[in-house]
């Protein structure tokens, strides 16, 4: 296979993979339930480690720090206006309407930015798969299986969030299968246009870094707050502190292959 072949097949085993994670999770409809709380504690900590241990650092790298946190902090005050514009349109006289034009119940703002996070989180995956492949076959496979790792347990939690906040689990689905397809236009345009496409990485990994501190902290711990039973709040802990160590062991075992 070429190089491009290599690319195509591996940003599709990725996003299959990552599908499949979910897809499975979505059969058990009680256990998904009754875990609900926990997947979302998980992914509160696998965003901050992410953020903090992957994004930061390879946007430091490529940018250096003042434009990373500068980007960040855009990225964290757009979400908030984005979510303040969701809210805005979903709510009148003071209380949220609880359906929509077919009837279908409030689905919560951060389930839509986590949709828009979560793209652009694909499109970077595609992105860096392609620029790892450009450089040699082998640095390009390592890349891959580092971004499976990563992709599992945040596509389980942005499922999780997606339910969390009032979806349906088929439009969960649907909605997130259509995000896995930013990575194909991520590897697309970074090979082609690998160098223009390699600047705006740059700029583009900070801002989903300030994506995923503003929901993790401004909508997913506030929910986890919400628990009242200590044997819950303590496997909430348990998970969130998990999240955060996962994506620690994986930049750990990969180094820079994502």
């Amino acid at each position: 296979m070429n190089t491009l072949q290599y690319i195509l097949v591996s940003v599709l085993i990725v996003s299959l993979i990552s599908l499949l994670g979910v897809f499975t999770l979505s059969l058990k409809k009680k256990k998904l339930h009754q875990t609900l709380s926990l997947l979302v504690a998980f992914a509160a900590g696998s965003m901050l480690g992410a953020a903090f241990f992957d994004l930061f650092p390879e946007s430091v790298e490529h940018v250096g720090a003042e434009q990373t946190f500068t980007w960040a902090l855009v990225g964290m005050v757009a979400f908030f206006v984005i979510e303040k514009f969701f809210y805005w349109y979903h709510c009148h006289g003071g209380r949220c309407a609880h359906h929509g034009l077919h009837g279908h119940k409030h689905i919560a703002p951060y389930a839509y930015l986590n949709l828009i996070g979560d793209g652009i989180h694909n499109f970077i995956d595609g992105a860096v798969i392609a620029v790892a492949y450009l450089n040699s076959i082998p640095l390009g496979v390592v890349a891959s299986i580092a971004v499976v790792f990563h992709e599992i347990p945040q596509e389980i939690g942005d499922f999780a969030i997606m339910v969390q906040g009032g979806m349906d689990r088929v439009r969960a689905l649907g909605l997130n299968f259509l995000t896995a397809l930013a990575a194909f236009l991520g590897a697309l345009l970074t090979f082609y246009f690998a160098g223009t496409v390699e600047g705006l990485t740059g700029y583009l990994l900070p801002f989903a870094a300030g994506n995923f501190l503003y929901i993790a902290t401004a909508d997913l711990i506030p929910e986890l707050h919400k628990e009242e039973t200590s044997q819950k709040n303590a496997q909430q802990l348990a998970l969130f502190i998990g999240g955060i160590l996962l994506i620690l062991v994986v930049k750990s075992f990969f180094g820079h292959g994502h």
